[in-house]
């Protein structure tokens, strides 16, 4: 689904990405993991279309297709979905006419017909319930007003409504109490089918409690130095990141 070729990346002078290599199937869950500017978020942004940042070198084939030829809007069509470590708030705009003109946009992109008021009610009502969102902030400006929990939720409620194929969530759990963490990610989890695939970039192993990974990945200075399975997040979580940083030479 997702094969990322030695891809480099840069905002103006400063290179971030420095090399990275990366396979994601259909069926897949795949975590991120990584010290503190590592260029973890930057990843995302990058594979999301973020104009901030330069690709310098390297490839990304989504489907077999270019990703790096599209922009942001037609990622978004072509089922690719970036959930946001910091959602952002819209004044004046309704989670419900968000949602909708969102939703009927990728039906038109997937040659379907636009939900009608009563079907989109109904969908909204059924996701909404997966992510134990109250119904009363779909009503409200998209995310003004709204807990950071909230704003998780609603994260993960536009991805059930949107239905990616690829979902990258960019530190998910940052900000969450315990229940909120549940809910979330147990969301992340009941969306999870044999034709889509999930990148969770975390801090924690927490998160991968609910979202289990079939690979974890560390990435260091702009490349992935090491990968493992579930249990290589339960040994970062007991024995940090040095035994691994510290047989780490680069190039």
């Amino acid at each position: 689904m997702l094969k990322v070729e030695n891809l480099h990346a840069s905002v103006g002078d400063k290179e971030i990405l420095k090399g990275i290599n990366l396979t994601v199937k259909a069926g897949e869950v795949h975590a991120i993991m990584g010290p503190n500017g590592s260029g973890k978020s930057t990843l995302a942004s990058v594979l999301a279309g973020n104009e901030k940042f330069t690709v310098t070198a390297g490839s990304v084939e989504f489907e077999g297709e270019n990703l790096l030829q599209y922009n942001i809007e037609e990622r978004s069509r072509k089922g690719l979905f970036l959930g946001f470590q910091y959602p952002v708030e819209i004044p004046g705009v309704t989670m419900a006419n968000f949602m909708k003109i969102a939703v009927n946009e990728q039906r038109k992109a997937r040659g379907l017909e636009p939900l009608t008021a009563a079907e989109y009610l109904r969908m909204m009502k059924e996701k909404s319930a997966i992510v134990e969102l109250d119904s009363k902030l779909t009503s409200r400006a998209v995310n003004e007003g709204f807990s950071g929990g909230e704003k998780k939720k609603n994260e993960i409620f536009q991805m059930a409504m949107l239905d990616p194929k690829l979902a990258i969530l960019d530190e998910t759990d940052s900000g969450l109490d315990i229940d909120a963490l549940r809910i979330v990610a147990t969301g992340v989890t009941r969306l999870k089918r044999e034709d889509n695939a999930t990148v969770v970039i975390t801090h924690y192993q927490r998160l991968l409690d609910y979202i289990v990974p079939d690979y974890v990945h560390v990435l260091y200075k702009g490349r992935i130095i090491y990968t493992g399975d579930k249990t290589l997040a339960l040994k970062l979580e007991k024995e940090g990141y040095d035994w691994l940083i510290n047989d780490y030479k680069e190039e």
